[in-house]
């Protein structure tokens, strides 16, 4: 089940900068200001940065961003690990902290004065800060369209209002804003591009020191804190239940350690599991069979042409007030599912997911639906892979 869509931090009013001085805008048209929640955010902006650098050499970057963003060449104001919480019951706990952290951040932007502000997933805070911004004359643009395709579409004419453009992931996203008359271009996937078409898990297994026919289960509980602590325990049953080698890869420090103190609980398991310092893909690659939490791992592990079950939980009252007022509207939570549109992978959420439900829906694929579910990916791998980051480079220029 996605994310709750709008947090609690998005209804605050945002503190509108004055427009900039024209005499003063002169010594900043060069500088950018990026904002990306997250590990996937962080990658996405670092490969844009790299397409706008090998466009023009004199731009510069700062904002809110991760380690690729830094090695990109980005000046890291903030890091993009404080915006990464989900819920809605989960960003109230962090309510103070995430408007105090805003509230520099603007006043950082105010005193940079940039060209421009790219908002890079991360809606809830990105979307109303571009709404501030865009209003005093600024312009804004925003990479990765919310998941307006599962929750309530009619937001895609308020997005439009935050941003000047909004450079899609996926095809069927534009058609969506156009209804509402918003500027929206599908410029592909990087990760389309980044992952090779045929990964070769020979390789995976040699750079991971995993002998020929040993079966192995990638185990992938998610980026952030609160979505592993959920995940990790029936993920974890699950794989101990199977006589695999079992590949954890961790996002972050943070995340290893949760990782660790979960399977200090199962020596069984820990004992045939490995932690890796991300290495995701070559965890997919080498794998036979993977258990993924929803979300951009459950898009890669497509990309990998790898067979899985996608799991998902978030808080109970979250869960609730979801369903109480009908928030989901798409029958599918799962990337996979929705680019396919069709349940070509099995989706189990919430009270739902359990170790045995787990391991059922692993033992369920035969020669024929993996057959069948690899053409589907090839042909989704192909749609999606288009120069993401080229493209999105293109559109900004475009748009400055």
């Amino acid at each position: 089940m996605p994310r709750v869509a709008k947090f609690a931090y998005a209804m605050v009013p945002c503190p509108v900068p004055r427009a900039p001085c024209p005499a003063l805008l002169t010594l900043s048209m060069r500088t950018l200001i990026l904002c990306a929640g997250e590990a996937s955010g962080d990658a996405l902006g670092a490969s844009l940065i790299a397409a706008l650098l090998a466009r023009d050499p004199a731009l510069r970057f700062a904002g809110i961003g991760g380690p690729a963003m830094r090695a990109a060449g980005m000046e890291i104001w903030f890091d993009s690990q404080q915006l990464a919480v989900m819920g809605l019951v989960e960003v109230l706990k962090h309510l103070p902290r995430l408007l105090r952290l805003r509230r520099e951040f603007v006043a950082r932007v105010r005193a940079a004065r940039p060209v421009a502000y790219i908002g890079i997933d991360a809606p809830d805070f990105n979307l109303p800060i571009e709404r501030r911004l865009r209003s005093a004359g600024l312009r804004t643009l925003h990479y990765v369209s919310p998941s307006i395709w599962a929750w309530r579409q009619a937001r895609a004419k308020s997005i439009g209002e935050c941003a000047a453009k909004v450079l899609c992931l996926f095809p069927f996203e534009p058609a969506l804003y156009a209804r509402y008359g918003v500027a929206a271009t599908f410029v592909g996937h990087p990760f389309a591009d980044e992952m090779p078409i045929n990964p070769d898990r020979a390789a995976a297994r040699a750079r991971l020191s995993i002998r020929d026919g040993v079966p192995v289960l990638a185990v992938l509980p998610g980026s952030r804190r609160g979505e592993v602590a959920r995940l990790a325990k029936d993920f974890f049953a699950a794989a101990e239940a199977t006589n695999t080698q079992v590949l954890i890869p961790a996002a972050n420090a943070e995340v290893r350690t949760i990782i660790e103190h979960a399977l200090a609980d199962r020596p069984a398991l820990a004992a045939r599991a490995r932690v890796l310092d991300g290495q995701m893909r070559d965890a997919l690659y080498a794998c036979d069979q993977a258990i993924v939490a929803s979300g951009t791992a459950a898009l890669e592990a497509f990309l990998a042409k790898r067979p899985m079950v996608v799991g998902y939980r978030i808080a109970p009252l979250t869960f609730w007030i979801v369903k109480i007022f009908g928030l989901l509207k798409a029958p599918y939570f799962s990337l996979p599912n929705k680019l396919a549109e069709q349940p070509i992978v099995a989706e189990i959420s919430q009270y739902a997911l359990t170790p045995d439900a787990l391991i059922n829906e692993l033992r369920a694929w035969d020669a024929s639906r993996l057959a069948r579910f690899e053409r589907l990916a090839l042909d989704i791998h192909l749609l999606l892979r288009r120069g993401a980051a080229e493209r999105a480079a293109d559109e900004v220029l475009a748009t400055l």
